[in-house]
């Protein structure tokens, strides 16, 4: 279990997020077309997971729009964004708000990702959905950079989670 503040208030996740040095947990996701996606699909490619609790707050949005800027000219790489939110917000959010380089991923049929990489909220009034994360995996799907945002209010550090791509 970890500790991280909403605005202030300590929360808790379930877990840890996966070690560096680790193989990333599988997971089974929901895509726009609401077909499941698992890493299987990104096969051979780095992988950087912006785990966020809805792409309708301020900075998940932030979050997106900033890694979908990385993602421009990087055919090595795809930025997934994971949320609780359903499919058809995610996708009008990218359209929306021009981002058509950043993946976006759905919690909605489980939270066994959040279980899974530690990250699922379980007090407070955000219980349920997903801490903010960033986490970096190389081609082989091990684990190159891990990072639980302290404050969930606050912005990951695009710079080391970027450098380890």
């Amino acid at each position: 279990m970890a500790e991280i503040t909403l605005q202030g208030n300590p929360i808790h996740t379930n877990g840890e997020l996966p070690a560096v040095g680790s193989q990333a947990p599988d997971f089974k996701l929901v895509d726009k077309d609401l077909n499941d996606v698992s890493l299987a699909d990104f096969k051979g490619k780095k992988k950087l997971l912006n785990i966020v609790p809805s792409l309708d707050t301020p900075v998940c949005a932030t979050s997106t729009k900033k890694f979908n800027e990385f993602a421009a000219g990087r055919d090595d790489v795809v930025m997934l964004v994971i949320s609780a939110d359903l499919p058809f917000a995610m996708a009008r959010f990218c359209t929306g708000e021009g981002v058509d380089k950043v993946v976006p991923l759905s919690m909605m049929r489980d939270r066994n990702f959040a279980k899974d990489y530690g990250v699922l909220i379980t007090d407070g009034p955000l219980a349920g959905i997903t801490a903010r994360a960033v986490v970096v995996l190389d081609e082989n799907d091990k684990v190159v950079h891990a990072e639980l945002v302290p404050e969930i209010a606050q912005e990951p550090d695009y710079d080391k989670a970027l450098a380890a791509l």
